[in-house]
C-alpha cells in the first residue's frame, strides 16, 4: 500500500445506555484452624445461601462462583519483650459469588432482606449492567466509524482529493466496564429490618466511549 496515497483518520464514538440487569456480588470469608474445616465451612455457607435464595425463585445454579481461595493467615502479637511477632492464625477462605437478575428493585429488596436475616454473614455489592454487551460494543463501533468517515470526508475535500476504498480498520475494545455500582460495599448484618428493604435505586446510565482508526485510499 502506497502510504503517500492514503489518509488515516481516528474516529471517536460514545453510547449512553440504561442498565437492564442487576448483579449482586457476595463474598463469604472465615478462618479455621484446619484446612479441611475451612473447605467444609465454606461449602456449608454456600449451600445455606442457595437454600435461603430458593424461595425467591432463584435456582441453585444461578448463584455462581467468581473466585475462591484458601490461604494461611497470620496475626501479629507482642512477645514478652514487647516486640511484634507473627503467628499462624488458621486457614482463611474467601469465596466470591454473583447473582444476576433483571433490574427489579422489589426483587432486590426481598433478596437483601433475605440475606440480612439469614444465617450466613456476607459482604455484598450492588451493581447494574447491560445484558446485551455485544450490542453496546457494536453500537459504539458504528458510531466511531461514522465519526471517522465524516472527518475523512472533510479532510479530503479540503485537500482536493477523493476517498477511495477502505484499506485498514484498526479497532480494539478497550475493556471498558459496562457496569455501574452505586453500592460498592455493604455488610448484610448492617441493618436488620422486619419487612423487605425498600430499594429505591435508580442507577445512572452506562456511558462508554472508544475510538477506531480507518485508512482510506485517496486519489
Amino acid at each position: 500500500m502506497d502510504v503517500a496515497r492514503t489518509i488515516r483518520v481516528t474516529g471517536k464514538g460514545s453510547v449512553k445506555l440504561a442498565p437492564d440487569a442487576t448483579r449482586l456480588t457476595m463474598t463469604l470469608r472465615g478462618t479455621e484452624k484446619e484446612y479441611a474445616d475451612a473447605l467444609e465451612r465454606s461449602a456449608k455457607e454456600t449451600e445455606a445461601l442457595k437454600d435461603a435464595l430458593a424461595p425467591l425463585g432463584f435456582g441453585r445454579d444461578e448463584l455462581r462462583t467468581l473466585s475462591f481461595s484458601v490461604d494461611m493467615r497470620y496475626e501479629s502479637y507482642r512477645d514478652e519483650n514487647g516486640d511484634y511477632q507473627q503467628r499462624f492464625a488458621g486457614y482463611e477462605y474467601i469465596h466470591s459469588l454473583k447473582l444476576e437478575f433483571d433490574r427489579d428493585n422489589a426483587l432486590l429488596g426481598r433478596t437483601l432482606h433475605t440475606l440480612a436475616h439469614g444465617s450466613v454473614e456476607a459482604e455484598f455489592r450492588i451493581g447494574y449492567f447491560l445484558r446485551d454487551a455485544e450490542g453496546a460494543k457494536n453500537a459504539l463501533l458504528a458510531e466511531a466509524v461514522k465519526d471517522a468517515k465524516t472527518k475523512a470526508a472533510v479532510l479530503a475535500e479540503a485537500a482536493g482529493v477523493k476517498l477511495g476504498a477502505v484499506q485498514v480498520i484498526d479497532y480494539s475494545w478497550g475493556g471498558t466496564s459496562l457496569e455501574v455500582m452505586p453500592v460498592p460495599r455493604m455488610m448484610n448484618v448492617a441493618a436488620k429490618a422486619e419487612a423487605s428493604f425498600d430499594m429505591d435505586i435508580n442507577p445512572e446510565d452506562i456511558e462508554v466511549s472508544d475510538q477506531v482508526t480507518v485508512v482510506w485510499e485517496i486519489f
